[in-house]
């Protein structure tokens, strides 16, 4: 008899066809018969940060060869869409009267092909009122130079709006033996999926529209598109491709994807768009842009008593996701995993001349994990005192039953001291401090940094459920229907497990189906770690029903009591008990229901909540004193994610998320001039780690089922980034305390380690 399936390394089914032929992204939509004859869409974009527009002359662009239309947003006649968040903040697709960032759409080309059209872009003149820039937070809090005049402030968003008591000020902290106060950034990063945005739009026969993207949520760009064609939502279909990288920041439709159905429309033809490099640098979402003012009270002895978390939020210039982040985000996971008595978390969102921020790989998580294990280092620093033991005496005990924190925030299960012990173990914690000491001794050039971090997140708090449909088709094959969308996780090889366990179905015998609208009518898509904990998991519920349903064909079948029907899982056959030698094969049963319909079953599988996965990482990194350079020469993580489906697909998200938080911690940065340009707008200048600057990732495993979901699985997607971040950004400062230097904002570039041992001497 074989065994479950669940928790081995099952080899990825998408990888043969992605390290061969390769994906068919939305580009490469070249046989879809709907595009053919289509054309190219080129936006211009503004150069100018903030400024009332005069006027839009494409009179150049229209002489052009190739150019077949170009459109200002008064030429397709636009109308005011208020932001979801704060609706007095409006704005155009394409901008009108004003524009609030480099790299804001401000009018259309159409041309017979994509190099025409950039041609043709180059030529549009736009005559500006330049208005003062805003790129500084604590600028624009402050300044009456409004970005939106109708709200009267560029402060967008307060959480002292949801009733919160301010208890900011020294008061707070009056009984404490110790209080160290910090202002940290978490800097604005840019998501730099492999592929860039793109999309395709064309109008059927049947006046539907249909539009191909590049995105994690294909269901949730149908009313959007819609509003802005003017089409009831039935008349949309959405398809998604293969998606090269997603990160967040494809969650949401831009105004570019938007217009697409507008500007087929008028043309006439089919419609193409695919965004530079260059273009996607300014024009795709930003990540994090974060202040931080923290404050850490407790005691001599290192109990932590009080904490208070001030995070500025920078929305950048639409108050777009990015902005609910900190309040409902960041706020409700401030405690991490430490037993405070005593909280006090304030979040302000500001506008600013910069490109909108949204989700990013963790979204307000990695935030609130990074401005409390700040704190606690700089708590730890302050007395004196070992990081490790800091942490340890103030972590929440194991609980294996629901732990609610000071600020309301329920958390499932959690055992953050074995987490802790683990890494250090794995890391050899004492022998490093050892080394460390050594170098420190002998006054060596190169000096030793010991970083830590143990950390809570929260996954799958997006929807309360996912949908799912398992179809059997003639020969007994699966087709598995999914309301998530795959961008390099591994759904496939997941979803194609669940199923198999459940109905004995080999795994390549099942192929998955998600993405298309029309197909898979509900969905919520792929964000916040969600997917194996809703999506699979009503995968795997929906098998089990069709399991039962399938009994009771072949209960009729074998002229016998449902009750008496059994599948043996290794041969996928369903027979009477006691009786194997006659039997009925998943093909003999779809074949016998064809007449009836098929045999399938769909469902919506809803899950109690979210889940809490937690973990310690710890990171080793050399500094060379004399220049600056960080080394990052050792990386242990221990992430608990609950039940463990594939242990391979599961070391390969931590392997990602640590790569993407040693980036944000040594090197990633999206900067601005005074006058709001961008000078990190390709990634010449815009710093992209690689596998030559990561060391190979020791993997700590540690199993904590959750009993929210059927499969007992939290997400792991966003933590390796939530974990690894902080203990870099740590390591590095701790290479260089000896000198006397307290804190380093990220990045922790060479110039920036440099400048702070030369301040201390």
């Amino acid at each position: 008899m074989g065994g479950s399936i669940l928790g081995n390394r099952v080899l990825r089914k998408e990888d043969p066809k992605f390290l061969t032929t390769g994906g068919v992204y939305v580009d490469d939509m070249l046989d879809e018969p709907l595009l053919r004859g289509a054309v190219h869409v080129t936006y211009v974009r503004s150069s100018v940060a903030h400024g009332l527009i005069n006027s839009i002359d494409v009179s150049d662009a229209l002489s052009m060869p190739g150019v077949i239309a170009a459109f200002t947003g008064e030429d397709l006649g636009l109308e005011q869409i208020p932001s979801p968040y704060n609706p007095m903040a409006t704005r155009t697709l394409l901008a009108t009267g004003k524009v609030r960032y480099v790299g804001e759409p401000v009018a259309v080309i159409v041309s017979e092909t994509r190099e025409q059209g950039e041609d043709a872009a180059e030529a549009v003149i736009v005559d500006y009122d330049v208005l003062d820039a805003l790129v500084d937070l604590e600028e624009a809090m402050a300044s009456t130079n409004l970005i939106y005049d109708a709200c009267g402030s560029n402060v967008v968003f307060d959480s002292m709006v949801l009733g919160l008591p301010d208890n900011t000020g020294d008061a707070y902290f009056a009984d404490c033996e110790v209080v160290v106060k910090g202002r940290y950034i978490n800097q604005r990063v840019a998501p730099c999926p492999l592929e860039v945005r793109g999309a395709a739009a064309a109008w059927g026969t049947d006046g539907r529209l249909v539009e191909w993207l590049s995105t994690q949520h294909a269901q949730g760009a149908v009313a959007p598109i819609a509003a802005a064609n003017g089409i009831d939502p039935s008349q949309v279909h959405v398809k998604t491709p293969d998606v090269g990288g997603g990160f967040g920041a494809k969650i949401g439709a831009y105004p570019e994807e938007l217009l697409l159905g507008v500007i087929a429309k008028r043309v006439g033809k089919p419609v193409r768009w695919r965004e530079t490099r260059s273009e996607s640098m300014v024009g795709l979402g930003h990540g994090r842009a974060q202040l931080q003012y923290v404050t850490i009270g407790g005691t001599r002895q290192g109990k932590v008593t009080h904490y208070q978390l001030w995070a500025i939020q920078d929305s950048g210039a639409w108050v777009d996701m990015g902005t609910i982040l900190a309040p409902f985000m960041t706020r409700p996971m401030s405690s991490g995993v430490y037993a405070i008595p005593n909280i006090e978390c304030r979040t302000t969102s500001v506008v600013t001349n910069t490109t909108p921020t949204v989700a990013y790989r963790g979204a307000g998580r990695p935030e609130a994990t990074a401005a409390i294990e700040r704190a606690m280092d700089m708590f730890a620093a302050e007395l004196g005192m070992d990081a490790a033991e800091v942490r340890r005496m103030n972590l929440i005990p194991k609980f294996l039953e629901p732990h609610t924190t000071v600020v309301g925030q329920t958390y499932d299960v959690g055992d953050y001291e074995t987490s802790l012990d683990k890494a250090l173990e794995a890391a050899d914690y004492k022998g490093w401090r050892a080394k460390q000491q050594a170098a420190r001794a002998s006054g060596a050039a190169v000096q030793i940094g010991i970083g830590i971090s143990v950390y809570v997140e929260i996954t799958g708090g997006v929807g309360n459920g996912e949908s799912a449909k398992v179809e059997i088709q003639d020969n007994g094959h699966a087709l598995v229907y999914t309301g998530t969308s795959p961008h390099g996780q591994g759904h496939a090889t997941s979803w194609a497990m669940l199923t198999s366990e459940q109905t004995g179905i080999p795994v390549e015998d099942i192929e998955l189906v998600w993405g298309d609208t029309d197909l898979v009518p509900i969905g919520t898509g792929t964000m916040g770690s969600r997917s194996l904990q809703q999506g699979g998991n009503a995968v795997f519920a929906v098998s089990g029903e069709l399991v039962n349903k399938a009994k009771a064909v072949a209960a009729r079948l074998l002229e016998a009591s449902e009750a008496d029907i059994v599948l043996d899982k290794d041969t996928a056959a369903f027979h009477v008990a006691g009786t194997p030698a006659v039997s009925k094969t998943w093909a003999d049963l779809a074949l016998a229901e064809k007449q009836a319909g098929g045999l399938a079953h769909s469902d919506v599988i809803g899950v109690a909540g979210a889940t809490f996965p937690f973990g310690a990482h710890v990171a080793i990194v050399e500094v060379d004193t004399e220049t600056g350079k960080v080394r990052h020469i050792a990386h242990t993580a221990c992430d608990d994610a609950g039940k463990v489906l594939n242990p391979m697909l599961l070391e390969g998200q931590i392997h990602g998320g640590v790569a993407q938080g040693a980036a944000q911690a040594l090197m990633e940065e999206v900067r601005y001039d005074l006058d709001g340009n961008p000078i990190t707008s390709n990634l010449a200048d815009y710093a992209f780690i690689s596998a030559a600057e990561l060391p190979s990732v020791t993997v700590v495993h540690m199993e904590t089922p959750t009993p929210v979901n059927l499969i007992g699985a939290k997400g792991i997607g966003e933590s390796g980034t939530i974990g690894a971040t902080p203990a870099l950004q740590s390591a590095v400062i701790d290479a260089v305390a000896h000198f006397g230097v307290r804190h380093i904002d990220m990045p922790t570039t060479a110039e920036k380690v440099w400048a702070a041992i030369q301040s201390t001497r």
